[in-house]
């Protein structure tokens, strides 16, 4: 478990730009050290802001995006092409705009799909490409070490809702209780639409980095909790965290309610 690291930016803009750069630099940091990188891609605005940023960094090159492995954190489990399905926005934002390896980009399946309208069946679909896709450094469930693994993501990136959810972990429901599996279906989410598929905080916590994400003044009660010692049912994003390094990137306003000196600034 690493301890949470703070960067706070004057503005949304400028957030989205200094987090663009930074993925951009740990990605390429991956390539050069094991020759290729994976990362796990988050919805929202602040996930599409980061990947619309990342578009428009003229450094977007220097990535090698035919060895960039890419996952999702959650999906509305929603048809194919829907536009609101977090992969059809981060291929608007992103991905149609550079050349990756369509077989390393890896979306959760959609709910017209081969698993038909049956969200858990389209979970375990998914942890068993996970599973398949968990090279020699993998990680394993913490609560299930002889089951399946997910490979070992350099970056998993994760929005923050104002009720403190993650992927689609929300507070006290079933699925951020989830020790054993690493992905799972999701019924009666309080945020439409109600059905959806996630990644658990055990696969969560299985990143070399994770980092958080959050904006807007809504978002400020939201890392005030998470960040003061909540417990993980009630803030599922207290519960996020990864091996070696876990890092909340906010604007000003998402801030406002935190101590300065809650934590120390993050290094590097």
């Amino acid at each position: 478990m690493s301890t949470p690291q703070l960067v706070v930016h004057r503005d949304k803009e400028l957030m989205a730009q200094a987090a663009a750069a930074r993925l951009i630099t740990k990605i390429v940091d991956a390539q050069a050290a094991r020759g290729s990188a994976s990362v796990v891609l988050t919805g929202g605005r602040n996930g599409n802001g980061l990947l619309a940023a990342l578009a428009a960094a003229p450094a977007r090159d220097a990535v090698d995006w035919t060895r960039l492995d890419l996952w999702w954190g959650d999906e509305r489990f929603l048809p194919e092409g829907d536009p609101e399905r977090n992969v059809t926005q981060a291929r608007e934002a992103l991905l149609d705009s550079v050349p990756l390896d369509p077989a390393r980009v890896h979306p959760m399946p959609a709910s017209d799909g081969p698993h038909g309208n049956d969200p858990d069946a389209a979970a375990a679909a998914y942890a068993a490409e996970l599973a398949a896709a968990a090279g020699p450094e993998h990680y394993r469930s913490e609560a299930a070490p002889g089951g399946g693994g997910v490979p070992a993501f350099d970056v998993l990136m994760l929005g923050v809702g104002p009720d403190t959810h993650v992927a689609s972990l929300f507070p006290e429901l079933p699925a951020v209780r989830e020790t054993e599996r690493t992905v799972v279906g999701v019924h009666g989410a309080p945020k439409p639409p109600p059905t959806r598929v996630s990644l658990t905080l055990p696969a969560i916590r299985s990143a070399r980095e994770v980092w958080l994400l959050a904006a807007g003044e809504d978002k400020a009660g939201a890392a005030r909790i998470a960040l003061s010692g909540a417990g993980e049912i009630q803030a599922p994003a207290a519960g996020a965290y990864g091996r070696s390094r876990t890092l909340w990137l906010l604007d000003a306003a998402a801030a406002s309610q935190l101590p300065r000196d809650l934590y120390p600034p993050a290094s590097a």
